[in-house]
Formats: structure tokens, sequence, C-alpha cells
């Protein structure tokens, strides 16, 4: 019996090895990856405040939601893209859904980057300068 535990003991550090392994690997990709997005070229950048005092007209549980589409309408608008090639960052998304759904923010500075795929990433304009 003792032979039996020794080579579950000799599994057990192989197995772990194995995994290491795999998620350097993974870790690598996910760093080449972060690594394209500093790299990508941002061809426009502009800063904004949007007014979202037009999502308090909504009923109380549905603010949140309507705050996030009139974000993306005015992005739409302002940076003449379609509504699809949209990226809101989460820490705008966390920032309209602050206080819950009940009451998103009546306005929010906002940045927004267009790289030379067309794709416009929403950021906090604050987060720029902290």
């Amino acid at each position: 019996m003792e032979e039996d535990e020794d080579k579950g003991l000799r599994e057990e550090p192989d197995m772990s090895g194995e995994k290491d392994e795999k998620s350097g690997t993974e870790e690598k990709i996910r760093g080449s990856e972060a690594k394209a997005d500093r790299e990508r070229e941002i061809v426009e950048e502009r800063v904004y405040t949007v007014p979202l005092s037009r999502a308090w007209i909504m009923p109380v549980t549905k603010r949140a939601p309507r705050a996030i589409r009139i974000l993306k309408a005015f992005i739409k608008k302002h940076m003449k893209i379609e509504e699809d090639s949209i990226v809101i960052s989460n820490e705008v998304n966390e920032r309209i859904w602050n206080r819950g759904i009940e009451k998103p923010p009546r306005k929010i500075r906002i940045r927004a980057s267009k790289d030379k795929d067309g794709i416009v990433t929403v950021y906090l304009a604050e987060a720029e300068g902290d």
C-alpha cells in the first residue's frame, strides 16, 4: 500500500507542473494580446461630456440600460461610426451602474478613441489623468 501512496504523490507534482506550463503559455498569449491593444494605432481621440438625463424619463427599472443606449447613440453620432463598432470599457459601464439600475448619473465624462479599423473604445476621461 505504501507503494501506491508513493506513486500517487509522484503523479501530483507532475500534473501540477503541466498545469503551470499551460497557464504560463496562456499568460504569454494574453500578454501578446494586451500589447496588440496598446500598439493599436489611434486615429482619433476625443473627450466628451455625454448628457444622460434623458434616461430619467424612463421607469426606474429601465434607467441604467437606457443610459447605455444613450451613450452608444451619442458616440455613434459624434464619431460617425456604426453601433456595432463601439466598445464600452468596464470602467464606464461600472460608473453608469454604480448606484444601481434606478439612479444612473445625469452626465458622464468620457474619452472616445477610434483605431485604424474604425472601432471606437469608450473610456472614462478621469482615468486619463490619474
